[in-house]
């Protein structure tokens, strides 16, 4: 299929395009320290954090991989979203007031709270390779091939230069807040945009009969049989946990946007907005790909060009100007978020520890340097990936392998306060030389059947905290008053209970978060 803008379309585009980069530097006059500019200024409220923690998570390549897999694998895909929402509500409930109270820059700090400097550069140094090579190189390289679809006239790399620079441009100038307010206007863009092509692609299929009548019953279960290769339900409640709760609890790409919290209640009213929002994703972006079946049964092979062929296909000019400018705006929420939060870790985890006498001005000017430089490495390796398509397949895996042992020293941080500091050393050497171990057998010998990655990454979990349990067995403790600073306990849950009494019904975020597990259980009903 041949894909054409028309003036009308181009110019919603170039718009959008420029009205996110006046806006950084309209937040770049207003920054005067290292808090305005990496937290802003610890001031923001539910909706921005909402909408932030969504459009960050959603990007160009999720949207061409949902569609593809509501047109393709089914509904079982779903199952990291709604799973999403359970980990946004223990995160709420468990994790955030602790990194709030904490005033934490860095997830990665709260680790040297806890246990030792050692361990939060370990976790901090990993979360920075994982941001860069996986999480902004990819979606440069994803959004990268979809718009050059839609613009075949621009070289690949042109596309990629262009993408980082506008995304970098904006981030540089006005740090966190440029970001969170534009990733706000992001999300609504991404989702009115999303819903539109499903209204478009529901009258062009005729509705659900022909979908029902040509595809298996099987397709819409989200939770599949405990003999399917892919994602029986098990590994849902085991890796998927897992996985996602190191990208929504621990990883300073996501979890940036909650320590900018005005305070504990706006933070976990932001998460659960965040929690709601992402319910949305079955209807309005794998239901388009489950409506292709019909309308594009030529595609099956290549469910890639699914949603880049509804859009031209169904929507008309005008509206394709404002779908496409949500799928840049996923793209962009993306980009900005690794910047971001890589020149965050970078310079509060490495640079202050190195030069602690640097004031707040200094360490701003250092972020916006390192953002420059993060770019600059990002635009570099992301064309290269095309030229690695196996390697990058073990890479996009290594995520279920690199994080356990990171899950692994928060959980055992928090919640067993017998974790020691030799304990948790411990698990980072048995943690990261299993995830060693299992890379090279993927690369060496891709033949010998390791099992399903997402009971893998749970063994590799339950193994790293073992060995912090048993090496904490000796070794020094942290003095009972320092740890009540960052060690849950049954009295936080119990004085919390008393202060949200203070509340009305609707604004107590537990209340919130029942109502929302609620939909969750409906939803898995209704599609099992």
């Amino acid at each position: 299929m041949e894909f054409s803008l028309s003036t009308v379309d181009i110019s919603i585009i170039c718009i959008y395009l420029l009205g996110v980069v006046i806006l950084g530097f309209y937040f770049a006059s207003k920054h005067e320290n290292a808090e305005d500019y990496f937290l802003a200024g610890r001031n923001l409220t539910w909706p921005i954090i909402g909408f932030s923690l969504f459009a960050s998570n959603m990007s160009s390549n999720s949207l061409v991989g949902l569609a593809g897999a509501g047109f393709k694998d089914g509904f079982s895909v779903y199952s990291y979203e709604w799973m999403a929402v359970l980990i946004l509500v223990i995160f709420a409930v468990f994790f955030l007031p602790f990194y709030l109270r904490n005033k934490i820059f860095t997830i990665p700090e709260y680790l040297e709270k806890r246990f030792s400097y050692t361990v939060r550069a370990y976790a901090s140094s990993i979360a920075i390779i994982l941001n860069i090579l996986v999480d902004i190189a990819a979606t440069l390289y994803a959004g990268g091939l979809v718009i050059n679809l839609i613009f075949p006239s621009f070289a690949l790399w042109q596309i990629i230069v262009g993408l980082a620079f506008i995304a970098g441009i904006y981030t540089i100038a006005g740090g966190l807040s440029s970001v969170m307010y534009t990733d706000a206007i992001q999300a609504v863009i991404l989702i009115i945009g999303s819903t539109m092509v499903t209204i478009y692609a529901y009258n062009a299929a005729g509705g659900w009969d022909p979908v029902y009548a040509i595809t298996d019953a099987s397709h819409f279960k989200i939770l599949k049989p405990i003999d399917d290769d892919g994602m029986p339900w098990p590994s849902v409640f085991t890796g998927v946990l897992l996985i996602g709760f190191y990208f929504w609890g621990t990883n300073q790409y996501i979890t940036q946007r909650t320590l900018a919290a005005r305070n504990i209640r706006q933070g976990q009213w932001g998460a659960i907005f965040a929690g709601f929002l992402k319910l949305s994703i079955l209807f309005i972006m794998i239901f388009p790909g489950a409506f292709a079946r019909v309308l594009y049964p030529e595609l099956a092979d290549n469910t890639d060009m699914i949603y880049p062929t509804m859009l031209f296909d169904l929507l008309p000019s005008g509206l394709l100007g404002v779908v496409l400018a949500g799928l840049i705006a996923a793209m962009m929420s993306s980009l900005d978020s690794g910047l971001n939060s890589v020149s965050t870790l970078v310079t509060m985890d490495f640079v202050k520890k190195l030069k602690p006498n640097m004031d707040s001005k200094q360490l701003m000017k250092v972020g916006r340097i390192i953002t420059v430089i993060v770019m600059i490495i990002a635009i570099v390796w992301a064309p290269q990936i095309g030229n690695f398509e196996q390697l990058w397949t073990y890479l996009q895996m290594t995520l279920a392998w690199f994080c356990p042992p990171i899950v692994a020293l928060f959980v055992m941080g928090l919640f067993v306060k017998k974790a020691n500091n030799k304990g948790a050393l411990a698990g980072i050497i048995v943690g990261f030389s299993l995830t060693v171990f299992v890379i090279l057998m993927r690369m060496y010998q891709p033949d010998l059947n390791l099992g399903n990655f997402l009971y893998v990454a749970f063994w590799h979990f339950c193994i790293v905290c073992a060995t912090i349990l048993l090496f904490s067995m000796s070794g020094e403790n942290k003095p009972d008053a320092e740890l009540a600073k960052v060690v849950w306990t049954a009295s936080e849950y119990k004085n919390e209970t008393v202060e949200l009494l203070s509340l009305p019904w609707y604004k107590n975020y537990r209340v919130q978060s029942l109502l929302l597990i609620i939909l969750v259980i409906i939803i898995l009903i209704m599609y099992s």
